[in-house]
């Protein structure tokens, strides 16, 4: 041992566990669990900014990098996992695949679908699993939709979401914006379903933190921006003095430049400005940075918030696999959204399944685009059960009981 006094600690435990591992005979027999990855491609419309659009394989690669680092553990305890992925134009080519693979036998999604492909999908694979008997069951991970009615009152069944809602990314902000006083606020959204959605998180959280919308507006012209925004933003801010202004604008069509242009020199938070987001490449914390690092190391790109729900979609399903070694949905499903179930996420504390709505229980950075701001749960906002409870739907406020439809 006299050559490894000089290693650190945790390199040291890492050797002494692999060397271990490798030569101890595993008890275990060899299970190989087949995930099914499905995504929809999504349009996006043109827009009068010039924001760097989403990269094409955003969720995929993250999901790639779960299997790499799922299969690393996996290989010592006889496991194997495999992801196979469909990448679809259409809603029709989309529930084709998906048929195809549960008649492959495969009942582990992981769906990168807008809301009304993953209802349509998961309503075929739930009467699927139904006519198979109660022993032939499936779960279901949303990576994508973020809309909050999946957990409130459009409950499906088997589904967990590893994405944050709009109300957890609004809250996370609402929180900050408590702790620095900054009231008063205006509200500018934009004219999509999306903006609406996530103007209508805003008021709910300006409602719930005790703060004050002193004027909404909505933008609808068309103006281009690139020229005219000096002239045009002071004027459209022009209203009642406001601690900061509040942008709902997910498709970057005005919000990146109603920074510094605003009638009063104020900050700007949303959509654009300080940013509530799932991930960012600025978190580098409580190990992030090795997670950046495979993640460029695999795909030559900065990780997004697509890529780390996937991620933790699919890691979730290899840890619920380790700790119970077994490819039983049921008892996945049952492990996963219980006390139990912990998962690492990089975000300073172990993450969990809200058992009521299936959401994931998790941090929400706060950032701008070369720094991490803060993280929410704020300091102060507590909870009888998780300070995490604090962001998005408490169990109160949803009517969703998944624990009772698993």
């Amino acid at each position: 041992m006299n050559n490894y006094i000089g290693w650190p600690g945790s390199y040291l435990l890492r050797f002494l566990l692999c060397s271990l591992l490798f030569f101890m005979p595993s008890a275990h027999a060899q299970l190989d669990v087949d995930i099914a990855y499905i995504k929809l491609q999504q349009e996006h419309r043109p827009v009068l900014s010039n924001i760097l659009p989403e990269p094409g394989d955003a969720g995929l690669r993250g999901a790639e990098l779960a299997l790499q680092d799922s299969n690393t553990t996996g290989r010592f305890l006889k496991q194997s996992f495999h992801l196979k992925v469909d990448i679809n134009d259409t809603l029709e080519e989309t529930l084709t695949q998906i048929q195809s693979r549960y008649a492959q036998g495969i009942r582990l999604f992981v769906f990168d679908l807008p809301i009304e492909a993953l209802k349509a999908a998961s309503a075929w694979l739930n009467k699927a699993s139904l006519n198979s008997g109660p022993t032939d069951d499936v779960l279901i991970f949303n990576t994508r939709a973020k809309e909050n009615a999946l957990r409130v009152d459009q409950c499906i069944s088997n589904v967990l979401h590893t994405i944050p809602s709009r109300a957890m990314l609004a809250d996370a902000l609402a929180q900050w914006l408590t702790e620095k006083r900054l009231n008063k606020w205006l509200l500018i959204k934009g004219s999509t379903e999306g903006d609406q959605a996530y103007a209508q998180s805003m008021q709910r959280a300006a409602k719930r933190f005790g703060h004050k919308i002193v004027a909404e507006k909505q933008w609808s012209f068309d103006t281009d921006l690139r020229r005219l925004a000096q002239k045009e933003m002071p004027l459209f801010t022009q209203t009642e003095e406001y601690d900061v202004v509040v942008v709902a604008d997910e498709q970057g069509d005005f919000g990146e430049y109603v920074l510094y242009n605003t009638w009063y020199p104020r900050p700007v938070v949303g959509t654009q400005g300080l940013t509530p987001v799932a991930w960012h490449r600025v978190v580098e914390q409580w190990g992030a940075a090795q997670l950046q690092s495979r993640f460029d190391k695999l795909t030559g790109r900065w990780m997004n918030g697509q890529d780390y729900a996937s991620w933790l979609a699919v890691r979730s399903i290899a840890e619920a696999v380790t700790r119970t070694n077994t490819t039983d949905i049921s008892t996945l499903k049952q492990y996963i959204i219980s006390d139990k179930f912990e998962l690492a996420g990089f975000k300073g504390r172990k993450l969990n399944f809200r058992a009521w709505n299936g959401q994931l229980r998790q941090p929400i950075p706060l950032i701008h685009p070369r720094s991490l701001v803060s993280q929410s749960p704020q300091a102060g906002f507590l909870h009888p059960i998780s300070e995490l409870d604090t962001l998005g739907f408490d169990a109160p406020e949803s009517q969703c009981r998944l624990a009772k439809r698993l």
